[in-house]
């Protein structure tokens, strides 16, 4: 068939790279490079955020986490296992994730940084979006995909494509283009710093100050962040760039002697839940499969849905 996919982040990316595989000709259509994606700022660690439903979620991750895990052993650029931990300030319940990672435990008391009652230690899938996204799309075009450089304001308008399936994987402008009003943007500022030796990923979800994690990458850490739902600003704010670096300090210690780099805005793009589902109402001739509203779990969830949207196609 011929497949048009709206959108070259990861979740396009990903969508034309299963669409291939599967025998289909492809066509991406993307406003923007893949450096100015919100893909390529993400931290991309596997770890569910702001994204449902549950039990979708778990098993699409589940399914990206094997996938990544896989990449990581093939020595993909950009994509390797990360030991982590997970800190608590009191003993927490079972987390429904645990299944999906590997070698998970519980922390040794001289594992916790000072202020912590409890961890779990854990392996999962970190990804370079700086490096993992160029890869990933040279392997697309390697395998024949077709690129348009378009601003849309419908899906009406790329018919001149004479598509025979259309894939909506256009992320925050998703909505947009189909007049679904659930989607907003969720804020989310980070700051990349030098790597004073950190070797694990360490977050603590419920940190007085807000959501705190700290990624440690081949040359830098990223420190974050936020969760701000229906925030347009991506002008980076001063403060809160202090407020991420001392609750940072907090759960990794060893980031007392670390620089700024630079601070970075994205806009996740969110929804009550991803939407990926066959429609046939949008465009009158052409079937669409949206695949949007991805939250925070673009990296963990989006191999998973991907897999699915060809499912749909094939079954067309």
């Amino acid at each position: 068939m011929r497949a048009v996919v709206v959108g070259a982040g990861v979740s396009g990316l990903s969508t034309a790279a299963e669409l291939l595989r599967a025998g289909h000709e492809v066509t991406l259509v993307s406003a923007d490079p893949i450096a100015a994606t919100t893909s390529y700022l993400a931290a991309a660690v596997w770890f569910p955020t702001a994204a449902g439903p549950p039990d979708q979620v778990n098993s699409w991750g589940t399914e990206t986490f094997t996938h990544l895990e896989q990449l990581a052993e093939g020595s993909t650029p950009g994509v390797r296992m990360c030991e982590s931990l997970a800190l608590y300030r009191k003993q927490p319940g079972p987390v429904d994730w645990a299944h999906s990672v590997r070698e998970f435990r519980p922390a040794q008391e001289s594992e916790l940084p000072p202020g912590y009652a409890a961890g779990l230690r854990f392996a999962v899938p970190l990804v370079e979006m700086p490096i993992f996204l160029p890869w990933l799309r040279n392997q697309v075009s390697a395998a024949g995909a077709h690129w348009v450089s378009r601003t849309i304001g419908e899906l009406a308008e790329i018919t001149d494509l004479t598509p025979d399936v259309v894939i909506n994987c256009a992320g925050l402008r998703a909505g947009e283009l189909v007049g679904d009003p659930t989607v907003h943007p969720i804020r989310g500022q980070i700051v990349r710093v030098t790597n004073p030796g950190l070797s694990r990923s360490v977050r603590d979800e419920a940190h007085p100050l807000g959501r705190a994690y700290a990624h440690p990458r081949a040359t830098d850490c990223i420190l974050g962040g936020t969760l701000e739902p229906h925030q347009w600003d991506t002008t980076p704010n001063p403060e809160l760039t202090q407020s991420i670096l001392r609750r940072c300090r907090d759960i990794a210690p060893q980031l007392d002697d670390c620089e700024i780099i630079e601070t970075l805005v994205g806009l996740r793009p969110g929804r009550p839940n991803v939407r990926l589902e066959l429609d046939h109402t949008t465009l009158p001739d052409t079937p669409v499969v949206h695949n949007y509203g991805h939250g925070g779990a673009g990296i963990t969830i989006g191999y998973g849905c991907a897999r699915e949207v060809a499912e749909l196609v094939a079954a067309l």
